[in-house]
């Protein structure tokens, strides 16, 4: 019997899927009733404990909230054999739902498991080739939060052939009102690999636009604190994306999945040492991005350690303790060859040199204990000489110093960075203290290395880095130091770095990153972007990305596409015309156009009565069209895209491949139809063929 999709309301097996999908909300609801009825004031000796388990009890409540309009389970497996895997106590039947989270019914029998649970696996990877013993793998589609269809696949069925699910085709293509969804129930096989692959190692994912590598990441965050929940609730995990429309536009996958406590950041966040309040010029900021200041800042930091010239004399009592100048030097020289944080070195320097005066005392016939040693570490003597040779390093004043002395940076920088290099970071104007200085994005980055070479960073469990191929080498340093000692999931596309330091290759970009041993997927099997539009788009590839693959697309349609020329005077007006062409189709819509023409688009469309949001703001049924400035466009996607005017894409970065990278991302944001609106001659490479 060949797969189809059903979709009667007197369909019999249909009203006992709603049967179930009623009883499965009312086990929910149970559960969380359940939790809410915890009485735990006889339970805990003392307030701090209540206090913590008060804590975990309302996170369980707010996990247990059924999202009316999100379905609580969307496929089913109907297997050949019971699976023989530990669910739960009971659950030793052969038809299991699949869905966002666990539910079991008042005798603790499943009623629907978890989409990371083993037994969910096949969900994603069963094939007629290899059906992992499912006699049945049924889809269910919804209408809002109702179960309206479902479809059937027998994988054991040599008469059904290999086919695009009907209901995955619409769920993939339907129209995008809201934040960014979880493709939950769309993950494919070569993204389950991904999203399931084991803690210990770290996965960079190069994909092409529309392969969904954002939401596997996401996913892979999920399944990650579902397998190894304990772990990472101990060492934390976290989201790092490129700005704050992208976080608000991503924020509500992860809690749709159950998951609530995962911290999400902007690498600028995370370098928040100063207020950043200046811009520097590409060439300046591509030298402080580059990794070898790191070693600068090395020998910036170390430069303040002096060897000691004279003894140190400690007194106690009627007895004076002589530590001679060429012993306090071994101290500070083996201090310094070992590879250990120089705030570090310094807390250790006194009771070296504590101990040293202890040996002597041992010699004489005392016998001191550790409470004298401490003693004298912190005896004047000792500290003057630790103050001396070791002084406190602090890092802003550092990279104050480094920026805005020609002379403290000539002697870090020799042999490292050029003359002209040097000239270039430096600033025209020194500034007079750290809150006074117009620090830069750049600089941030630079006090971050210093305050990591002075103390070291707190490490994370697990860190998923999004968009990341925009990173300089010293930012994927600043984002490797939260992961030391956890893994790390990287997401980008190389053809979509928009930086001038942007790195060229993922290899680089993971020895930077201190992960050099990851392994790299390729997902250039597209979901998203019209067949039409990304082949279009693909045009650009040689020219800015000539060594990746070129991304396909299973869109069965098209997608609607148009390249408009117009009049320069017609420009304005032409683009306000192709959104009320978008504004009558169903679905969000994006303009997206380059920084300077922002102005001039949104005066017209406040004047035309047009509602307009700005990115990562969340559209509505009444508020639609957001305006996109170019350099905010990655990572976002809309149903319609109307684009403005490509050639200012192109000349509003600091080199043509930038803007051909930069014009290439927002070429590929939409999910149904593209509308190019130019006035100037649209970039060669988009010429060459047939548009």
């Amino acid at each position: 019997m060949p797969s189809h999709a059903h979709d009667l309301s007197d369909d019999e097996p249909l009203q006992r899927e709603r049967a179930h999908l009623a009883a499965s909300r009312a086990a929910l609801r149970a559960m969380r009733a359940d939790a809410e009825a915890l009485n735990i004031a006889d339970v805990t000796a003392n307030w701090v404990n209540a206090e913590v388990l008060q804590g975990e009890i309302e996170a369980r409540i707010k996990a247990l909230a059924d999202l009316s309009h999100t379905p609580l389970f969307f496929g089913r497996l109907d297997y050949l054999h019971a699976p023989g895997l530990d669910l739960a106590e009971g659950a030793d039947g052969e038809n299991f739902y699949i869905g966002r989270r666990h539910v079991h019914d008042a005798d603790g029998d499943p009623m629907v498991i978890d989409w990371r649970a083993p037994v969910s696996q096949p969900f994603y990877r069963a094939s007629k080739k290899d059906p992992m013993d499912l006699r049945l793998r049924r889809r269910f589609g919804y209408t809002g939060g109702e179960l309206t269809a479902y479809e059937d696949e027998h994988l054991t069925d040599p008469a059904e052939l290999e086919r695009t699910s009907r209901l995955l085709q619409s769920e993939i293509e339907r129209p995008r009102v809201g934040p960014m969804r979880d493709i939950v129930a769309t993950i494919q096989p070569e993204q389950d690999e991904i999203v399931r692959a084991g803690i210990a190692g770290s996965v960079c994912v190069q994909g092409a636009p529309g392969t969904g590598k954002t939401a596997v990441g996401l996913h892979r965050v999920a399944y990650l604190l579902y397998a190894h929940r304990e772990r990472l609730a101990r060492a934390g995990t976290l989201v790092i994306g490129p700005n704050r429309s992208f976080l608000q536009y991503i924020e509500q996958v992860l809690p749709a999945l159950g998951e609530l406590e995962v911290k999400q950041a902007t690498v600028d966040d995370l370098v928040g040492h100063v207020e950043v309040r200046g811009t520097d010029e590409a060439a300046a900021a591509t030298v402080k991005g580059d990794a070898r200041l790191a070693e600068v800042l090395r020998r910036a930091v170390r430069s303040h350690i002096t060897l000691p010239q004279e003894p140190c004399v400690v007194v106690r009592g009627s007895r004076r303790w002589r530590v001679p100048a060429y012993e306090l030097q071994e101290i500070v020289q083996e201090l310094m060859a070992r590879d250990i944080r120089y705030g570090a070195a310094r807390e250790a320097l006194p009771q070296r040199i504590a101990h040293a005066v202890l040996v002597r005392m041992e010699q004489a016939g005392e016998a001191p204990d550790d409470r004298v040693q401490n003693a004298v570490a912190r005896n004047a003597a000792v500290k003057a000489v630790v103050k001396e040779v070791w002084p406190p390093v602090d890092p802003a004043k550092l990279v104050l110093r480094l920026l805005g002395d020609a002379e403290f940076l000539a002697e870090q920088a020799e042999g490292i960075l050029s003359p002209e290099e040097q000239k270039t970071i430096l600033w025209a104007k020194p500034a007079r203290s750290v809150k006074s200085a117009k620090w830069s994005a750049a600089d941030a980055v630079l006090i971050d290395e210093a305050t990591d070479l002075v103390e070291r960073t707190h490490s994370l469990g697990h860190v998923v880095l999004d968009e990341a191929q925009d990173l300089s080498p010293m930012q994927y340093r600043a984002v490797g130091r939260r992961c030391t000692t956890g893994s790390a999931t990287i997401l980008g596309d190389i053809a979509q770095g928009t930086t001038p330091w942007a790195t060229d290759t993922w290899e680089e970009a993971l020895a930077h990153l201190g992960k050099p041993g990851a392994a790299v997927e390729e997902l250039t099997q597209g979901f998203r972007v019209p067949r039409e539009v990304i082949g279009y788009a693909s045009r650009l590839l040689p020219a800015i990305a000539p060594d990746l693959t070129e991304a396909t697309s299973i869109r069965e349609s098209a997608g609607d596409f148009a390249i408009r020329r117009v009049e320069v005077g017609e420009l304005t007006a032409a683009t306000l015309a192709a959104c009320d062409d978008a504004l009558t189709k169903e679905g969000s819509i994006g303009l997206i156009a380059a920084e300077a023409r922002i102005p001039e688009l949104r005066a017209a469309l406040e004047a035309a009565g047009v509602t307009v949001l700005a990115p990562g703001e969340e559209t509505s049924a009444g508020s639609r069209l957001t305006l996109v400035p170019a350099t905010l466009a990655k990572g976002l996607e809309y149903d319609y895209v109307v684009l403005d005017e490509p050639a200012a894409i192109v000349d509003g970065e600091p080199d043509e491949r930038t803007g051909l990278r930069r014009l290439y991302v927002c070429l590929t944001r939409p999910v149904s139809g593209l509308t190019v609106v130019h006035a100037a001659p649209l970039p060669e490479q988009l010429t060459d063929g047939p548009a």
